[in-house]
C-alpha cells in the first residue's frame, strides 16, 4: 500500500501486550503516522519503568502513561513523583477522586498533562445506575471534568457521547482525548459500550481518539499489515 499519510493522525495507539518485543516492534512499525503511544497499567506492571523507558526511547512520539491514579491525595503525589523521571507527555488520573487529588499530581508533575479520566467507555447507563453516580453518563462526565480541570488537569478522557457537552464546560485550551472509537469497516467485539468512529469523534471537538485492536490486531499478518492498517485508518481521520 502507497502511504499517503503525510503527517502523523491524532491517534494515541493503546501498547496493550504482554511482550515488549512485540510493543516495540508495534511502535517502529507505525512510526510517524501515530502521534501518542499509551502505556497502560497492564504495561507498567509487567514491564516497569525499564519498559516505558525501552519505548519512549523507540520512538519521537509522545507517551501517554495511562496509569489511572485513584488514591488520597499524598499517595497520588507519591506516585507521580516516582513516575516523574520517565517525563511522560500525559498521565491519567481518575477525575472522582476529587480536585485535591488532581492537584496533587498536577503540582507534582509541572511539565506533564495530567489526564481527568471521567466516566469510562466500558459502562453503560446501567452500570452508572448500579455503582451510585447521581447523573446520568453525560451529565457526570461532564461534572467530573470540571472537577478535573478545577485540580489543574489539562486533559480529560471522555467518551466520543461527550465531547461536546464537555468542550463547551471546559473550553477550547483544555485537550479532549477519546477511547471508544471504532472505524466502520472495523468489526471487533469488546468491552467498550458507548462508541463512535474516529473521524466523528474528532469532528465533535477530540484532540486525540485512541484506537488499539482495530490496528493492532493487523500484527497476526505482520509488520507490513500492521503499518498498513495504521495509514489506512489514519487515512480516514486527516
Amino acid at each position: 500500500m502507497v502511504n499517503s499519510v503525510t503527517k502523523k493522525a491524532p491517534i494515541v495507539l493503546a501498547v496493550d501486550t504482554d511482550d515488549l518485543m512485540t510493543a516495540i516492534e508495534w511502535v517502529k512499525s507505525t512510526e510517524g503516522l501515530i502521534s501518542v503511544y499509551k502505556l497502560g497499567l497492564e504495561f507498567f506492571l509487567n514491564f516497569g519503568q525499564a519498559g516505558i523507558r525501552a519505548i519512549s526511547e523507540s520512538t519521537d512520539a509522545d507517551i501517554f502513561l495511562d496509569l489511572k491514579l485513584h488514591d488520597i491525595p499524598h499517595t497520588v503525589k507519591g506516585a507521580a513523583l516516582a513516575v516523574k523521571n520517565l517525563n511522560p507527555k500525559y498521565l491519567t488520573v481518575h477525575a472522582s477522586g476529587g480536585e485535591a487529588m488532581i492537584r496533587a499530581a498536577s503540582d507534582a508533575l509541572t511539565n506533564t498533562f495530567v489526564t481527568g479520566v471521567t466516566v469510562l467507555t466500558s459502562l453503560s447507563e446501567l452500570d452508572i445506575a448500579q455503582i451510585g453516580f447521581k447523573e446520568n453518563a453525560l451529565d457526570s462526565a461532564v461534572g467530573l471534568a470540571t472537577i478535573a480541570v478545577a485540580g489543574g488537569a489539562r486533559a480529560v478522557v471522555c467518551s466520543p457521547l461527550e465531547i461536546t457537552a464537555i468542550r463547551q464546560s471546559v473550553g477550547a485550551e483544555i485537550l479532549i482525548i477519546t477511547p471508544g472509537v471504532r472505524p466502520a469497516d472495523v468489526t471487533i467485539v469488546d468491552d467498550q459500550v458507548r462508541t463512535m468512529t474516529p473521524r466523528e469523534a474528532i469532528d465533535r471537538g477530540a484532540d486525540l481518539v485512541v484506537i488499539g485492536r482495530p490496528i493492532t490486531s493487523a500484527w497476526a499478518q505482520g509488520a507490513s499489515a500492521l503499518r498498513d492498517r495504521a495509514v489506512h485508518i489514519s487515512s480516514q481521520i486527516l
